[in-house]
């Protein structure tokens, strides 16, 4: 019974590595193709136009290059995952492969699982790659260059930073957030805050004022040590009922500013950790629209590798449809779905940013739209 039973599913078990080691060659091909694309209109070109114009050296050049490249190897993991479905399918297909696999009675559903299990395992590749390696190569890459080129201003320098403390109050019995402190600062050279202003509400109304020409974070005592400037206290009614000009004031105020204008402020320079650390930092500022937008990179970051499960099903269901052709066919057919679902993913973006989609909406919406519609077709093609 035992040995029947293998020989029923050894052919399957064959079957499977087969379209398995079939899928493997066109996966790799592809993912060199898109890169080097991928690689050639987003760096290439523009490292050879800092390096005409602006000096920049071939050794930066080809360093900065080495770290960009993972960002394009892992955009290009889900296109390839299409290009190889649809390449091993459409030949089993045109090769009549397919008919005699079905005429035996096996399934559509079945001759896909080999590609939905590697698009399973290329969705994991891809989220280990954005998370463990893209940001910080990408973030390398930024410094690197902007070191070569001796730009004025650091990574970490900032202008205009503006940042809002909020208390927890009581009122009616429910809990709501009330405006303690405005703190702005024109510029951050990285060491000191320039040209600060501090409007103080902790007690009932604007109480008082502090300008400074500069702060710094003392460390040691965990406070800001504030330089030539003024504080004015201000009445209930308005008036100024005292000026106190200083040239040294410790002033207790919480460090959030600081670390606000030094974290990196690019979520592609992130991992998902990273970016939920910097959205506390930003909640307290009260930007309320920066922190939906980095909510929606997070979502970004988790629906992305779903893409490449989209792909997959999507190339095996349109591979097996008989048509003529070629590889130049299905690289075709593969650009214009790569084309459409990334048309379809910066119109999300842009209603995401413009809070007309939520940001899980706005994340998720091309990853559903593309399973629905390959669904749809493979449900199709099954009958």
């Amino acid at each position: 019974m035992s040995s029947a039973s293998f020989r029923l599913r050894s052919p399957i078990s064959v079957l499977d590595r087969y379209i398995a080691r079939q899928l493997a060659s066109p996966f790799i091909f592809g993912v060199a193709a898109f890169s080097s694309i991928l690689v050639s209109v987003g760096a290439i070109f523009d490292l050879i136009r800092q390096m005409t114009e602006l000096g920049l050296p071939i050794a930066i050049a080809a360093r900065v290059l080495l770290l960009r490249t993972p960002e394009f190897i892992a955009l290009s993991f889900p296109m390839a995952t299409l290009l190889s479905a649809l390449m091993v399918y459409s030949r089993l297909s045109t090769d009549s492969e397919l008919i005699a696999l079905r005429s035996a009675g096996i399934s559509i559903y079945r001759l896909i699982v080999p590609v939905v299990v590697l698009s399973f395992l290329v969705s994991l590749l891809t989220f280990a790659f954005n998370e463990a390696i893209v940001p910080a190569a990408k973030y390398q890459a930024g410094v690197t260059l902007e070191q070569a080129l001796k730009q004025d201003k650091p990574r970490f320098d900032e202008k205009n930073i503006v940042f809002q403390q909020y208390r927890e109050v009581k009122q009616d019995g429910a809990s709501q957030q009330q405006l303690e402190r405005i703190f702005y600062a024109q510029r951050f050279d990285g060491v000191q805050m320039k040209t600060l202003t501090v409007l103080d509400f902790s007690q009932e109304g604007l109480n008082q004022i502090i300008t400074a020409n500069s702060a710094q974070w003392n460390f040691e005592q965990q406070t800001w040590d504030f330089s030539d400037g003024t504080i004015y206290l201000v009445d209930p009614n308005g008036s100024y009922r005292n000026i106190l000009k200083f040239e040294r004031q410790q002033i207790q105020l919480p460090r959030t500013p600081l670390d606000l204008a030094t974290r990196k402020t690019d979520s592609a320079e992130m991992n998902i950790a990273e970016v939920q650390d910097y959205i506390k930092l930003v909640e307290q500022s009260g930007n309320q629209k920066s922190v939906n937008q980095l909510t929606m990179r997070i979502q970004q970051k988790i629906a992305f590798p779903f893409v490449c499960l989209v792909f997959g099903l999507a190339g095996a269901t349109l591979g097996t449809r008989p048509r003529r052709g070629g590889k130049g066919t299905s690289f075709a057919i593969s650009i214009l779905i790569i084309f459409t679902y990334y048309l379809l993913s910066f119109v999300c973006d842009a209603f995401g940013r413009l809070e007309i989609f939520t940001p899980v909406l706005a994340a998720w919406l091309p990853t559903v739209v593309g399973l629905s519609a390959v669904s749809w077709l493979l449900v199709r093609a099954a009958r």
